[in-house]
């Protein structure tokens, strides 16, 4: 079968391995499409070396079909449509107070062990989600990264009325603002980039540079004066996390969205004379994953025009340099039997 590896150094390679046999407990997919992650650019940018295995087989936003079920495998059969949620809990502890999506000990499949960029894959099956026969596995393959934004969601508390500002509009910022949109929330995209403020305009957002406006008073005007009950800190950078504060109504709750892998100055004023809440956000649970396919099932959203492009499995290196490139682009797929 065909399988790629990073290699370091901004090197994949598309090498030639032997399908297996899943093992007790796993079963072996036939990879539909997968999707490249902001993470999976930081690997190859050797920004994660430390981490992954180098020479590794990466990628976890994903799609495809049962292909083969091993011994003690219930309730899943050779046929059956689905997605992987790519966390490994089997090390978690008591103390992590059964909070297992971030368990001290958790390993994320496709960075600590082998990923989904190769026509076969073998994974546990406590990992599997099952999706209805038929849905659309291109559009399937968003469903991790809808994940993160459904748990985002979840975790500010939004509800319907409520005004949602989401600090930046890429991925995840989109997904996050079709999700609040969904929920009922009236959304405002505060973005940089005029490509990606267009985009989120042809997807029917209210988008706006914080360059050319102030963004506190144009939220003030949507709100009678209100400003946002939620914000959702998606950029990762030090504007964000300076008019996150501003633009927060009063007892606003602030999502953090992004990682900031430094620490960085934030007004804890604010906390105090609005009685604002900060909210931390990681990856994903069950009923994340499960409300995510829910949304994608439904097709009701917009979820198509986050796919920029789809790319043969083979021309991996190309992706990668192609997204160096073109950093604007939202989604790109990769057809793994191609």
């Amino acid at each position: 079968m065909k399988a790629t590896i990073y290699e370091g150094n901004k090197t994949f390679t598309v090498i030639n391995r032997e399908i297996e046999n899943p093992a007790n407990g796993e079963v072996r997919i036939k990879v539909a499409y997968v999707g490249v992650c902001g993470t999976d650019v930081h690997i190859y940018h050797g920004m994660m070396d430390k981490r992954v295995s180098i020479p590794e087989t990466i990628g976890h936003e994903m799609s495809g079909t049962i292909d083969a079920v091993g011994e003690g495998v219930t309730g899943y059969a050779v046929g059956d449509k689905v997605v992987v949620r790519p966390l490994d809990d089997r090390k978690a502890k008591a103390s992590d107070k059964g909070f297992n999506h971030i368990c001290e000990e958790l390993k994320f499949i496709g960075i600590d062990s082998p990923g989904a960029m190769q026509e076969y894959w073998n994974v546990p099956a406590f990992t599997l989600h099952k999706l209805k026969d038929n849905t659309n596995l291109k559009l399937a393959a968003l469903i991790e990264p809808l994940s993160v934004a459904t748990h985002d969601v979840r975790r500010s508390g939004l509800v319907k009325g409520e005004t949602a500002v989401v600090l930046g509009g890429g991925p995840i910022g989109l997904l996050v603002a079709m999700v609040a949109k969904d929920a009922g929330a009236q959304v405002i995209i505060s973005e940089v980039n005029e490509n990606r403020i267009a985009k989120a305009k042809e997807l029917g957002f209210d988008a706006v540079n914080p360059i050319k406006i102030d963004l506190v008073e144009y939220v003030k005007g949507k709100t009678e004066g209100r400003k946002a009950d939620v914000v959702f800190e998606v950029a990762g950078v030090q504007p964000a996390l300076d008019i996150m504060c501003e633009v927060a109504g009063i007892r606003g709750r602030i999502l953090m969205v992004a990682i900031h892998g430094e620490k960085k100055p934030v007004d804890l004023f604010k906390f105090f004379w609005k009685e604002l809440s900060l909210i931390g956000a990681r990856v994903y649970e069950k009923e994340d994953y499960e409300k995510a396919i829910e949304l994608i099932t439904a097709n009701e959203l917009p979820f198509e025009q986050m796919i920029t492009d789809v790319q043969p499995l083979s021309n991996i290196q190309q992706v990668f340099e192609n997204i160096d490139k073109n950093p604007e682009g939202l989604k790109v797929l990769m057809d793994c039997q191609l």
